[in-house]
Formats: C-alpha cells, sequence, structure tokens
C-alpha cells in the first residue's frame, strides 16, 4: 500500500512539474521541441540531483514509462493552452504543487536510504526546488528560488514538519504525507499573496 502510494505522490509530482516547465515554455514562446525539453528538465532535474548525491542511478534511467508520460503530458499542455490564456497563475499553481508532492519524494528518499533527518530535508529541498531552478536557468531568468518569493523555504518547513510528524506522533501514514504536501503549497500561496520575504541583509538602491 505505501510503496503504491508513494508511487501516486511522484507521478502527480511529475505532472505538475511538466505542466509547470511547459507553461513556462510556452510563456517564452518556445517551439514544441523547445517546449519538451523545459518540460522534462523542469520534471526530472530535483530527482536527478537527489539520485546522483546518494548514488544511485537516477529514477528516470530504470523506466522507459516516465518519459513517455512526460511527452503525453507535453502534448496535452500543449493543447491545453488554446483554451488557457493566463499563463501566469497556471504555472504558479501547478508549480506550487509540484514543489510540495516532490518535496515529500525526496525526503522519502532519503529515509529509504536511511540517512540523518536533517540530509533528507535537504534531499525534499533539492528535488522540489531543482528542477525549477534548471527550467529558470535555460529560460534566462533568475530562478524563483534566489528571488524574493519564500521558495525553499517552504520546502524546509514543510520537510520538517513531515519528520516531525512521523517520528513524534501516531497520526496515519497517509494523513502525514497529506498535510505536509498541502502545507508546503499553502506556505507557498500565503507567501505570494502576502508578499512574505525573508530579511535582506542590504539596503535598497535608493537608501544607499
Amino acid at each position: 500500500m505505501y510503496e503504491q502510494f508513494n508511487f501516486i505522490i511522484e507521478f502527480l509530482g511529475m505532472i505538475s512539474f511538466v505542466m509547470s516547465g511547459s507553461f513556462a515554455a510556452m510563456q517564452r514562446r518556445l517551439d514544441p521541441f523547445g517546449v519538451l525539453i523545459i518540460a522534462f528538465v523542469t520534471a526530472v532535474g530535483g530527482g536527478t540531483v537527489r539520485d546522483l548525491l546518494i548514488d544511485v542511478p537516477p529514477f528516470w534511467l530504470n523506466d522507459l514509462w516516465y518519459l513517455y508520460m512526460i511527452l503525453a503530458v507535453t502534448l496535452l499542455s500543449m493543447i491545453f493552452k488554446s483554451v488557457e490564456t493566463d499563463f501566469k497563475v497556471t504555472l504558479f499553481v501547478f508549480d506550487s504543487f509540484g514543489l510540495g508532492l516532490y518535496t515529500i519524494v525526496g525526503i522519502q528518499k532519503g529515509l529509504n536510504a536511511h540517512l540523518d533527518p536533517i540530509i533528507c530535508i535537504t534531499l525534499g529541498t533539492i528535488t522540489g526546488c531543482f528542477g525549477g531552478i534548471l527550467r529558470d536557468i535555460l529560460l534566462n531568468r533568475i530562478p524563483l528560488v534566489f528571488r524574493k518569493e519564500i521558495y525553499a523555504t517552504a520546502c524546509i518547513v514543510g520537510g520538517s514538519m513531515f519528520l516531525f510528524l512521523k517520528e513524534y506522533t501516531s497520526f496515519p501514514y497517509v494523513p502525514i504525507h497529506l498535510f505536509t504536501i498541502f502545507l508546503i503549497v499553502a506556505i507557498r500561496i500565503l507567501a505570494v499573496k502576502y508578499e512574505w520575504e525573508i530579511p535582506k541583509f542590504y539596503l535598497p538602491k535608493n537608501e544607499r
């Protein structure tokens, strides 16, 4: 049961990031091949970095199903483009859910490898963020994680809550996962809505 649930989380996370990458590429008016490449990098970038760090083959090399799914979802996103006008909102929604889902996937991979909790949170943050970082670099944008918006911080807070609930409570497996996924998504959405920022250590240009 647990393996099936983890697979569903990874599946939904990949769909979210494929859609996120596709809409980011279509914002920049890339051709279909460019959209596919950006969608692929967004979907597998974080997981690939995570797997290389824990010294296992990148997950998508072992199963062609991942590549087929990325291709199918990318094609669907290009079809969906004809009825969608606000790329910014759509990109934000899919990116937020991908962030929450992939963070938990990364933490669970760390736990399965019997790593320290802090390392597990780091792996979760890498899994959630690095696909978006690579996407933004390829699109010649400053990655979201380096801008003023709360991004990686949401992964760290949600990941810490996930490990706390697993270690110190008796809540069932599935509710813990779902709660922490939606916690990360909620932090991301609220941070953008209310313009939460991490305090800066330098003065604005007009105050220098």
